[in-house]
């Protein structure tokens, strides 16, 4: 995979009423690129690891409306439920991460679609695209309209999506207000749960203010395991500058 590692792709926990995910982005001073996450849900998901093939013909599970392609590239994804993908890594290094939000509004789909399933979302990156660049291009022109039905333990189908590539771009996805809104960039390399991306960043700038040295947020929301999750990230980019001179990001 070109020193690319999917790691924590699926470390499940039983948490009976928190949603407590977190995708972090590294990318080392070799250009070795990890992306982690960890799945705490309130249930067994069943997941189970598949390997799916370049050249598969796919459609949207959306009834006859359903937006159709041909998968460009090979996949090995973690499916839920059986019924979608929620992680996942392509043959370029691509990799796709779906993560609850309740704030999630999809708006109203359009009368004559195209339609795509919210559980397969993650899976059409993955399928179609090598960068995220070449993802962010694409999905901003809109090219389908999320259904989301509930899922199969009767919750709301809720998520963002998170992808990062072979060269440590990022890209957040998240329909607030029934539009899609897109955080593209290196620096977007944490993301949790609610509140939406851009008042988690907000929320994060207050923190970075502080210092991280005088305290930080203990709690398990979402908030604030961001704002510890990038408060350990400049901690250990400070301690690995002044040990070695090197430069990394500090996003």
């Amino acid at each position: 995979m070109n020193k690319i590692m999917l790691a924590a792709l699926l470390a499940s926990s039983s948490i009976a009423s928190a949603f407590a995910c977190t995708r972090t982005l590294y990318v080392a001073d070799d250009k070795t690129v990890i992306t982690g996450r960890n799945m705490d849900w309130q249930e067994d998901m069943k997941s189970n690891l598949y390997l799916f093939p370049a050249g598969m013909e796919r459609d949207g599970a959306s009834g006859p409306k359903s937006i159709a392609w041909t998968s460009k590239y090979g996949s090995v994804i973690v499916a839920g439920y059986e019924a979608g993908s929620t992680d996942g890594m392509n043959e370029k290094g691509l990799v796709a991460n779906l993560l609850y939000l309740a704030e999630s509004d999809y708006g109203t789909p359009k009368a004559n679609g195209p339609f795509l399933s919210i559980s397969l979302w993650a899976q059409y990156a993955l399928d179609n695209y090598a960068t995220v660049a070449e993802a962010v291009e694409a999905l901003r022109a809109g090219p389908f309209s999320i259904l989301a039905p509930t899922l199969p333990n009767g919750s709301a189908a809720a998520l963002h999506l998170s992808i990062s590539d072979a060269s440590g771009d990022s890209a957040i996805f998240e329909y607030v207000d029934g539009k899609l809104v897109i955080h593209h960039g290196k620096q977007y390399n944490v993301m949790t749960n609610s509140p939406a991306f851009d008042q988690q960043l907000a929320l994060n700038a207050y923190w970075k203010g502080i210092g991280g040295l005088t305290f930080l947020p203990g709690t398990n929301r979402a908030a604030d395991r961001f704002a510890r999750r990038k408060a350990a990230r400049r901690k250990s980019i400070l301690c690995h500058q002044a040990s070695f001179g090197s430069v990394v990001p500090t996003g």
